[in-house]
């Protein structure tokens, strides 16, 4: 039976990787994946899911009013789809969870939605608040803060400090967003770096090809 996988993390955990691994290996074995991203997220072109480590892929647009259940359908009657993948969940709204959440259930396609939990200010996103209530498995996929504890909070930086206030949705890069630990971000310390990422050489790392969606 199909489930609604939820798995979350505080930011540059992977999460994006972890999206287009699992639709690669759908599709290396023959089977068809529709990939979805919210239209808030385009820091690197609409349309794309792609990873810190330059990985990449195309994805379907999901906007404020856009029926997830009827991009599904219509790309289902074309060619059946196997697995739904969703990066960036935190963004969708409460229809478009109850949407996944019909695949699932009267299709039996199962649905692996990644994203943040909790946002700068330690609150829930909206989509993060309906997949942790209607979710199927729920999993943490970990990272850690500077100090090499586990980290479970997201902190904004803005010129270089600590803050706690503003609009929820605000999209940044990896210099705006640092991930803490409770401690740290309780005490606003962003470490001797300052919340910058250290750059590591990722040229061994060997690009696979990624099939784009098949019609």
């Amino acid at each position: 039976m199909a489930q609604l996988y939820y798995r979350y993390s505080t930011m540059n955990a992977g999460k994006s990787i972890e999206v287009i691994k699992v639709a690669h290996n759908y599709e290396e074995r023959g089977k068809r994946v529709l990939a979805l991203v919210p239209g808030v997220d385009d820091r690197y072109g609409k349309g794309k899911i792609t990873s810190r480590i330059g990985l990449s892929r195309d994805a379907t647009i999901v906007n404020e009013d856009t029926n997830i259940l009827e991009i599904f359908m219509r790309e289902n009657s074309i060619q059946p789809i196997d697995c739904v993948v969703l990066d960036e969940c935190q963004f969708l709204k409460k229809h478009h969870v109850e949407e996944l959440i019909e695949i699932v259930d009267s299709f039996d396609i199962p649905v692996l939605a990644y994203g943040l939990k909790n946002d700068f200010k330690n609150e829930l996103f909206e989509g993060s608040y309906y997949m942790l209530i209607y979710a199927d498995k729920i999993e943490e996929i970990k990272t850690i803060c500077w100090c090499g504890r586990k980290a479970t909070m997201v902190a904004r930086v803005v010129d270089g400090k600590f803050v706690k206030s503003g609009e929820q949705i605000l999209v940044g890069g990896d210099d705006m967003y640092v991930s803490l630990c409770r401690r740290h971000y309780n005490e606003g310390s962003l470490g001797p770096n300052g919340g910058r990422l250290t750059p590591v050489n990722t040229k061994f790392l060997e690009t696979p090809h990624m099939d784009s969606e098949k019609e």
